[in-house]
């Protein structure tokens, strides 16, 4: 760390974990673009923020997080309703981002930025359209491995030979790819055979892919596990809803039945996982990495 910002660290210690939430309130803008845009195939450049009805957004008009409140969630120009979850969004990714700042050191947490960004991109376009682009899953991998070369702390390597550290982070990547996906892949497999059905989306054996190469392969093996777990409890609190209610909860995810209609939600019907594994890959990524690498350490001495 240099001395300099260590000294500066030291004389404000809330700039930067505050300036780590704006950025990420400020990406979390660009991302509800990419969210919307990227599935659609239309360009995250160009045109700049538009509302619904066609009138482009003032700049005052966007600014993350603020504006849906001080619009109270109408746009300007027409007064037509948009989604709190646009502010949703920038508020995760700025929380998301601070706690990256807070348990990492800075080259860390601004690969985690990284991370946590696709994370959050490929969850919302998962939750809207039951897919995953392969930007955010081939494009993560690539994305993946090649920082695990530049940056090889991001797998625990920070000796003193970088040339080292960095072929060692690199196949750490690798490892972590083609584990996490052939892992989904076999689990795919297996269930289609046992239920005579579709049971995994080729997406989620690619996203999983892309997590293994920024987590490693323990990083994958946790978010598949990690992941049932998350959806186990999300399903049970939104069926418990729908029957107390009569009505789907507001966290119900998209239901499909095996031919791509709507269904409500139950057994036997298509939901997305890759939001479960990505919820539990961020967990992995900020807090649970340390206790699960003991925990494959104790599990290793046994053998």
């Amino acid at each position: 760390m240099p001395p300099a910002y260590a000294e500066f660290a030291d004389a404000f210690p809330w700039f930067f974990p505050v300036a780590a939430a704006l950025f990420g309130a400020i990406v979390g803008s660009f991302l509800n673009v990419v969210i919307y845009r990227v599935p659609a195939g239309k360009s995250i450049v160009r045109p700049g923020s538009q509302c619904g009805c066609g009138q482009p957004i003032a700049w005052y008009d966007n600014l993350p997080v603020l504006s849906w409140f001080i619009l109270r969630g109408k746009a300007r120009c027409c007064g037509r309703p948009y989604s709190s979850r646009y502010a949703f969004v920038e508020l995760l990714t700025a929380a998301l981002f601070l706690a990256a700042w807070l348990h990492f050191a800075p080259a860390k947490a601004m690969v985690g930025m990284v991370f946590l960004s696709v994370l959050v991109c490929a969850t919302f376009i998962d939750l809207d359209h039951m897919i995953i682009p392969d930007v955010f899953t081939i494009g993560g991998g690539l994305a993946g491995i090649a920082i695990s070369f530049l940056v090889p702390s991001l797998h625990g390597f920070s000796g003193d030979f970088y040339l080292m550290d960095s072929f060692r982070a690199g196949l750490a990547a690798i490892q972590g790819l083609l584990i996490g996906s052939g892992i989904v892949l076999w689990i795919a497999l297996i269930a289609e055979a046992v239920l005579k059905k579709e049971a995994m989306g080729f997406g989620d054996v690619k996203f999983l892919g892309a997590i293994g190469a920024f987590c490693g392969w323990q990083g994958a093996v946790f978010a598949v596990f990690g992941g049932a777990i998350v959806g186990t409890v999300w399903f049970a609190v939104a069926l418990i809803w729908q029957k107390a209610a009569g009505k789907p909860s507001p966290v119900t995810p998209r239901t499909e039945t095996p031919e791509g209609e709507p269904a409500d939600l139950g057994f036997g019907v298509h939901v997305p996982f890759g939001p479960m594994l990505a919820v539990a890959a961020a967990i992995y990524f900020l807090w649970a990495h340390v206790w699960v690498a003991r925990y494959f350490e104790g599990v290793s001495v046994l053998f």
